[in-house]
């Protein structure tokens, strides 16, 4: 991999291993579904002029519609219940349940029988995943948080079929189309919530998180993850899903001081091996892109 390559791999584990924490922090004080509108409103303003000056705007009106429902399952609904989830959940419990996602993945192509059969290593790979996830919930398992938990597992799913619409129908529209058009729908649709739900004032901690979340974390984000698909290819470039949940469970640990617990020590290697395994394939494919998109939860059009 080249130096530049290696800086974008960098940049990408820190951006997307950081939001657990910083949501942790902003939901102390702000309400989740405000948090949302300040995540994606900023973004979208930041990456529509972009998709102006580029004349791809009748791209975003031919296909607002999936590009509302992948917005809806990818940021709206996750994205609150994730902050909501973060109130009574340490972020690194809450980034390692996430971490299985690519599990669900799997599971979605499976089930939508988008492929040929799947290798018995991806079998194995599903269930040390699983096992890893049963050792965090039974594990780290408190009075009452067993909602949050299954709340995460919703998180989950959305994310699992966010990229199935992107694959099938949005796999034309360029990422950062999709991106401006997603953000926008998904900050209209929580202006009324935010409008009862605003805070009588923002902490300087407060917004500086939800700036960056807004403008790092997700149009920053997507920018960034395109140039390091362009530089070392999709199928190098997933390994940061697992990079940067690393990142989260050290900051969470490190920056807000929550426990190194025993259902992270034993799940969290049973989590990423498996996520590893099930998303793995013998040989590179079109299929294998596919599928290394869908875990990485964005299309990349190179």
């Amino acid at each position: 991999m080249t130096r530049r390559g290696w800086l974008l791999f960098s940049a990408m584990s820190v951006i997307w291993g950081i939001p657990y924490l910083l949501i942790r922090v902003a939901v102390r004080h702000l309400d989740p579904g405000v948090l949302v509108l300040g995540r994606t409103a900023p973004a979208a303003v930041l990456l529509l002029p972009l998709v102006f000056w580029r004349g791809q705007l009748h791209l975003l009106r031919r296909n607002a519609l999936w590009i509302a429902a992948f917005g809806a399952l990818e940021f709206g609904i996750p994205w609150y219940l994730m902050a909501s989830a973060e109130r009574h959940l340490t972020s690194s419990l809450t980034s390692l349940l996430i971490c299985a996602v690519p599990l669900f993945s799997v599971i979605g192509q499976r089930v939508r029988r988008t492929e040929g059969p799947i290798a018995a290593r991806r079998y194995a790979g599903l269930l040390v995943g699983a096992m890893g996830v049963a050792l965090l919930v039974g594990l780290d398992l408190r009075g009452g948080s067993i909602t949050w938990i299954g709340l995460l597992m919703v998180v989950c799913l959305g994310y699992s079929i966010g990229p199935i619409i992107l694959a099938t129908k949005l796999a034309h529209v360029p990422t950062p189309v999709v991106v401006a058009g997603a953000t926008s729908f998904v900050a209209i649709c929580w202006i009324p919530w935010s409008v009862l739900h605003w805070p009588k004032g923002f902490s300087g901690e407060t917004l500086s998180c939800v700036a960056v979340l807004s403008v790092v974390c997700t149009a920053g984000a997507f920018l960034v993850f395109f140039e390091l698909v362009k530089e070392i290819g999709s199928t190098r470039s997933v390994v940061v899903t697992y990079v940067n949940t690393a990142i989260a469970v050290v900051l969470g640990i490190v920056g807000l001081g929550e426990p190194f617990t025993v259902g992270i020590a034993l799940g969290f290697p049973l989590v990423i091996i498996g996520s590893v395994f099930a998303t793995s394939s013998a040989r590179a494919s079109a299929s294998l892109n596919a599928e290394v998109g869908a875990d990485a939860n964005i299309i990349i059009h190179e």
